[in-house]
């Protein structure tokens, strides 16, 4: 890259590559050149320094917002592992509510099988006793109709 500079009281500087050179105008001293290239240094240190302070600046800002946004997608994440977690606590507790409601519904059912169970065994022993009163009313049919032929003095059952 090729520019020109025109320094104060010197010839136009030419800029080539990354070297400087400096025509010395006619009838100038060394000192007045060296006075301006000291003041040229300067001024690109201080621009340097610039630079450096604008850059070390971004980088901190950078680094601050890179802080932030760690820490409110931990944040974000956290709310999620704490939701999760109170949802844990809830179906844990549900799930011990279901499991009692469980066990007194089987006692239940044991104690609803157990009277169903008697019904039956009640039912059955009716039955029988039902069985055994038709046996008793048959065979007291059966001496009653033998107790009257006895008493009209028949001895054989009439024929049927």
């Amino acid at each position: 890259m090729e520019g020109h500079v025109s320094l104060p009281g010197h010839a136009p500087v030419t800029r080539r590559g990354r070297g400087l050179r400096v025509s010395r105008a006619p009838g100038r001293s060394r000192g007045a050149a060296a006075a301006m290239l000291s003041r040229l240094l300067k001024e690109h240190q201080a621009r340097q320094s610039e630079r450096r302070e604008l850059q070390e600046r971004r980088r901190r800002d950078a680094i601050a917002a890179a802080t932030r946004l760690t820490e409110a997608l931990v944040d974000h994440l956290n709310m999620g592992v704490a939701q999760a977690y109170v949802n844990q606590r809830k179906l844990e507790q549900e799930v011990k509510t279901l499991q009692a409601q469980a066990a007194q519904f089987a006692r239940q059912s044991g104690h609803w099988i157990a009277m169903v169970e008697s019904f039956n065994q009640a039912l059955k022993e009716i039955g029988d006793v039902e069985n055994w009163a038709r046996s008793i009313e048959l065979d007291m049919r059966t001496i009653a109709t033998a107790l009257e032929y006895v008493h009209r003095g028949q001895l054989q059952p009439p024929c049927s």
